[in-house]
């Protein structure tokens, strides 16, 4: 089977549903119930260790492991109640631009 974004669209919808059953069904349900603080911990614990797979120069674990970290982001978009949309159109309206033009016309934190 061919793959292209539109899986991660397919996967979000699944996450979705999941939202609100029994917590003992599903990882996702379990990852939903806990909140957006919960989600967001295991996609920082994702994110590194994706990073330990890629600084390892493994990437067969860095395949398995960037999977996961889409995986937990698409959690925590949907804890958070943000369609994955607003992040595409967020890409498409960076798109062409530098990242350092970009970075530079944030607004301070």
């Amino acid at each position: 089977m061919a793959a292209d974004a539109s899986q991660l669209d397919r996967l979000f919808a699944t996450i979705a549903a999941r939202k609100g059953a029994d917590a003992a069904s599903s990882w996702t349900a379990k990852l939903l119930a806990g909140g957006a603080p919960v989600c967001a911990r295991k996609l920082g614990e994702e994110a590194v260790e994706t990073v330990i797979a890629a600084t390892q120069g493994d990437a067969e674990a860095t395949i398995a492991e960037s999977a996961d970290l889409l995986y937990h982001w698409l959690v925590l978009l949907a804890a958070l109640e943000i369609d994955p949309a607003d992040v595409y159109a967020e890409l498409a309206r960076r798109e062409g631009r530098s990242g350092l033009d970009e970075k530079a016309a944030r607004k301070p934190t």
